[in-house]
């Protein structure tokens, strides 16, 4: 195994914990129980277990693109852009479990999903300018996020009203 310099493994953990953070708290909001088994879902609905898998990899591949494009950052400015998008990306992947599942609301969670999809497509145009292999790494995100967004916006066509107020997207 090659030896990494004390600064690098600093980095390399310290990405790889705040992705697992946000996986984690992702994970503790998504709720699969009767609400979401009750949904209308278009047919074309990848199964339940496949979302596990799919998101570990892209956490792995969110990881590793933001410490590559740290390492590979020319400036302090450079990485306080890192460091501010990823927080905000951070928020809106969060903030997507908790709406959808907790509070039940499809229809407010696709607002946030595009919210989610420009914080992404901006992560992925700051670090293409690192790092055009860690800008890379952020295409599945971005890949699996708008595939999402679709599947979000069938479940609220399929579902709405929703909160019994009769207020859906």
């Amino acid at each position: 195994m090659m030896e990494l310099p004390g600064d690098r493994w600093i980095v390399i953990s310290v990405g790889g914990g705040i992705a697992l953070l946000v996986a984690f708290a992702g994970g503790m909001l998504t709720v699969v129980g009767p609400w979401y088994e009750g949904l209308r879902f278009p047919a074309w609905r990848p199964p339940n277990w496949l979302f596990g898998p799919a998101w570990t990899v892209i956490f792995i591949c969110i990881a590793s693109s933001g410490i590559t494009a740290w390492e590979e950052a020319e400036t302090d400015r450079q990485r306080h852009w890192l460091i501010g998008l990823f927080a905000i990306n951070g928020v809106f992947n969060v903030l997507w479990s908790g709406l959808f599942f907790r509070v039940q609301r499809p229809d407010w969670a696709l607002v946030d999903l595009v919210l989610l999809w420009l914080s992404i497509l901006s992560l992925v145009i700051a670090i293409f300018a690192i790092s055009p292999t860690a800008g890379w790494l952020m295409c599945p995100y971005l890949a699996w996020v708008t595939f999402a967004g679709v599947l979000n916006y069938k479940i609220v066509q399929l579902n709405r009203p929703f909160g019994g107020q009769g207020n859906a997207v």
